[in-house]
């Protein structure tokens, strides 16, 4: 996948040269993005973040899904993270998921995030359907949903683990 060039972000694969940062990122935002992302913890490493690369890489041959960085078009700082993934070729849907480090949220990051990748998964993809599922409670991930325009079609009771406990999770989609 072709780096994305959108409103003053570039969203591209991780290289390992990202590492540190990512590392940084996720031990900074533990109180915010911790609470929905069982990873982000205060002992997230360089190494976890090499081996999360790793994963990212696999399944991005697998065209199974596409992990990206999120980084400042103007200074190349690493802003999180956003993503297609559990790609289903069969019935051409995937998830959309976005994270943004503690330090540059409330800036629009994650919104011009999803305005940027969401076109790749219609007209490159060629995905009928997109979805975003939000741990019930992540009020800040489903306005960024909402935010864009997606569609909120329910609630699904145990969708999703959090810190290994079930969940319910807010449905939104989004169609081309």
């Amino acid at each position: 996948m072709s780096p994305i060039t959108f409103e003053g972000l570039i969203l591209r694969r991780f290289q390992n040269n990202d590492a540190t940062a990512f590392a940084n990122a996720a031990r900074e935002s533990v109180d915010t993005v911790g609470r929905w992302m069982p990873w982000c913890t205060p002992s997230f490493s360089k190494q976890d973040a090499l081996a999360w690369f790793k994963q990212c890489r696999a399944s991005a041959r697998s065209e199974t899904g596409y992990e990206l960085g999120v980084f400042s078009q103007q200074t190349g700082e690493f802003l999180g993270g956003v993503a297609l993934n559990a790609i289903h070729h069969q019935n051409l849907f995937c998830n959309l998921g976005y994270w943004v480090k503690q330090s540059a949220q409330r800036k629009g990051v994650a919104l011009r995030a999803v305005r940027a990748l969401v076109p790749h998964a219609f007209h490159v993809l060629g995905m009928q359907r997109v979805e975003i599922v939000i741990a019930t409670g992540n009020t800040a991930s489903e306005a960024i949903a909402r935010n864009y325009g997606a569609h909120f079609e329910g609630i699904a009771r145990n969708r999703l683990q959090l810190h290994g406990v079930a969940v319910s999770a807010s449905i939104f989609s989004i169609v081309p």
